[in-house]
């Protein structure tokens, strides 16, 4: 089901399928900002990544004598949410334990998201109650992904990234087939914030870096429409298009975590770098924000 969140600046489409953004409208411009999910380069829109964040050797993992299936970016966004709260600006998705997650990651939990709109921003939450008698592990992140270009007659070389401070990033160093391997490189930005954007920047898949300002946007050269992405509380954030193609979107991914080790063998869940703890009965909250320009 596709529920609609609207003010006077953007108009905001989710669906309860993985709680999952499906359109970020603005009439003013006629402007739809979300990548609309062409399957010829990336069917996905914004999906909701947890319990993981990227992928795992096998898809599996051990934990507590246990081995588990865990799909790439977990299992929360091929799962349908309920929502149990929705006003005229703010809507509560929710996802709780099951049998079925059970059988993937065992812990009992209660994942809410909750979308806020205010003037031309919106708000993404994250909040995840451990309803568990045991410390759970675990990981979040976003992946929306939006249209470049947002205006008709530009092209996709005409847009940039700009963190929102100058900044020494520290760019994740991946294996050919996207895990971790435990090292970072430098990253020089042009004037020490801006990437500029070109199709070939993912021939060899995301980019992903630590140690940089909490604020990105996305801007064009020759254009006024933009998009800016505040991530406090998160540690890594990763640009992404289709590898090898010239897919007219760009991802701009704010995560917790990091894929799994580029090691032989299915690891132990432990194991996973830079997996988030929660105590039993406790709660977590993590935010980031969207504005448009």
């Amino acid at each position: 089901m596709i529920y609609i969140l609207e003010n006077e600046k953007l108009k905001i489409k989710v669906s309860s399928m993985g709680a999952e953004l499906q359109s970020i409208y603005r009439a003013e411009t006629d402007t739809e900002y979300l990548w609309q999910g062409d399957p010829d380069f990336w069917s996905g829109r914004a999906c909701n990544i947890f319990p993981v964040c990227g992928r795992m050797i096998e898809g599996k993992y051990t934990y507590a004598g246990g081995t588990y299936d865990m799909p790439i970016h977990g299992f929360a966004r091929n799962m349908e949410w309920e929502v149990i709260h929705q006003k005229s600006n703010a809507l509560t998705l929710q996802l709780q334990s099951n049998a079925e997650t059970l059988a993937m990651f065992p812990w009992n939990f209660s994942l809410e998201m909750v979308y806020t709109l205010e003037e031309d921003t919106l708000s993404v939450a994250t909040i995840l109650h451990n309803l568990d008698e045991k410390t759970m592990l675990f990981a979040i992140g976003g992946h929306p992904g939006f249209n470049v270009p947002l205006t008709d007659g530009e092209k996709f070389d005409d847009y940039y990234v700009e963190f929102d401070e100058v900044c020494e990033p520290r760019l994740l160093v991946l294996s050919d087939t996207c895990y971790y391997t435990g090292n970072t490189a430098p990253y020089p930005l042009e004037e020490g914030k801006r990437i500029p954007l070109h199709h070939r920047l993912f021939d060899n898949d995301a980019l992903f870096f630590c140690n940089t300002a909490k604020g990105i946007a996305l801007k064009s050269k020759t254009g006024e429409r933009s998009v800016h992405m505040a991530f406090p509380d998160m540690k890594y954030i990763g640009l992404w298009h289709t590898r090898g193609a010239d897919a007219p979107f760009v991802c701009i991914e704010p995560w917790t975590s990091v894929p799994g080790w580029d090691r032989p063998g299915i690891a132990a869940f432990e194991d996973k770098p830079e997996m988030s703890t929660l105590e039993p009965q406790t709660i977590y909250r993590n935010t980031y924000s969207l504005t448009f320009g």
